[in-house]
C-alpha cells in the first residue's frame, strides 16, 4: 500500500452508530485503510433504541476482526444528550485527545446522532477550538421544512442544537447531500464482496438490513453510502462545493431554521460521489483482494 506524507496526515475519531444500518461499517472499513487518516479511536453512538450502543460497539469490533486491526474502542452515551446521567468512555477519550499536544490537527468523523460530542463539549468547553467536526447530519442551512424525519439529528436533537451552536469548527453534511452517494447492489456484489472477511462481511450485512423489516425506505437493488461523505471529506475537503454561513436550529421534525446569531460554519452543497465511492472500493482491493 501506498505512503503519504508524514505532515499531510490528520488524526481522527469515528463516531459512529455502527449496527444501525449498512452504510456505517463502510465508512468505517474506508477510514481505516486510508494512509492520511491517522485512526486514534472509533466510539461507539447508539441510535435511539435501548442497548443500541452496545450493538455499535460490538459491530465496530466485528469490523476489527474482520480487518485484523487493532484499534481501540469505546461506548459512548447510552441515549441522547439529556437522558445520560455518567459520563462514557467515548467522552472521556475525546476530551483526553482533543487536549492532547500534537501537531497533527484532530477531526471528529460523526456518522449518527451527535450525542458524544455535545456531552464532550459539556463538560470540557476547552475542546470547542481543538477539534473539527464533520457531521453526517440535518436538513442543512436556512429554512428547509423537513421531507422526512431526519435520522440522525432526529435521534438527539438537543445534542444537535448544542453542537450546532458550540462555536466549534463545523462541516455539516445535509441529507440532500449525503444522499447522493448512490450505488447498486450489484456493484458492491463486485467490488466489495470478493475482499476477503471483510468484504464479505460488508456485502452481506448489507443483504441481510436489505430483507429485514427495517429497509422499508430502500429502494430494492441500490443503497445510499450516506456516511461516507464524513470519510471522504477528511481525505480530500475539496471534493464537495460548501459554503459558510450559519448553522441550522433543529427544530423538533428536524425541519432546519434559520438562526441569524447561530455561529457561521461550513455546510457542503454536494459532494464527489465517483471519488468517494472509488477511492473506497480501489483500497478494498489493494489491501483485501
Amino acid at each position: 500500500m501506498y505512503t503519504i506524507p508524514e505532515e499531510k496526515k490528520i488524526r481522527v475519531i469515528v463516531d459512529t452508530d455502527a449496527a444501525c444500518e449498512a452504510d456505517d461499517p463502510c465508512a468505517i472499513a474506508h477510514a481505516l485503510m486510508s494512509p492520511k487518516l491517522v485512526v486514534k479511536g472509533i466510539t461507539a453512538v447508539h441510535f435511539a433504541q435501548e442497548g443500541s450502543t452496545l450493538k455499535s460497539f460490538q459491530e465496530i469490533e466485528t469490523i476489527l476482526k474482520a480487518m485484523k486491526l487493532s484499534v481501540p474502542v469505546f461506548m459512548g452515551q447510552d441515549g441522547p444528550v439529556d437522558s445520560c446521567e455518567e459520563i462514557s468512555p467515548a467522552v472521556e477519550f475525546i476530551i483526553e485527545e482533543a487536549l492532547r499536544d500534537d501537531e497533527k490537527p484532530l477531526f471528529l468523523l460523526c456518522q449518527g446522532a451527535i450525542t458524544n460530542v455535545a456531552a464532550a463539549l459539556r463538560k470540557c468547553p476547552a475542546i470547542r477550538d481543538r477539534i473539527t467536526v464533520i457531521w453526517i447530519g440535518t436538513h442543512g442551512a436556512g429554512n428547509v421544512k423537513a421531507p422526512a424525519r431526519e435520522f440522525n439529528a432526529g435521534n438527539d436533537v438537543q445534542a444537535a442544537n448544542e453542537v450546532l451552536q458550540s462555536g466549534t469548527n463545523i462541516w455539516l453534511v445535509p441529507a440532500d447531500v449525503y444522499s447522493t452517494i448512490s450505488v447498486g447492489i450489484s456493484e458492491l456484489e463486485l467490488k466489495v464482496a470478493p475482499c476477503g472477511e471483510i468484504g464479505k462481511h460488508l456485502f452481506e450485512n448489507l443483504v441481510t438490513y436489505n430483507h429485514s423489516e427495517n429497509a422499508g425506505w430502500t429502494q430494492g437493488e441500490s443503497w445510499s453510502l450516506g456516511d461516507s461523505p464524513a470519510i471522504g471529506l477528511a481525505i480530500n475537503p475539496g471534493c464537495g462545493k460548501y459554503v459558510e454561513t450559519q448553522a441550522p436550529l433543529v427544530a423538533d421534525d428536524t425541519s432546519s431554521v434559520f438562526q441569524e446569531d447561530n455561529p457561521v460554519i461550513r455546510v457542503y452543497k454536494n459532494a464527489d460521489s465517483r471519488y468517494i465511492l472509488e477511492d473506497f472500493f480501489a483500497k478494498l482491493t489493494l489491501n483485501y483482494r
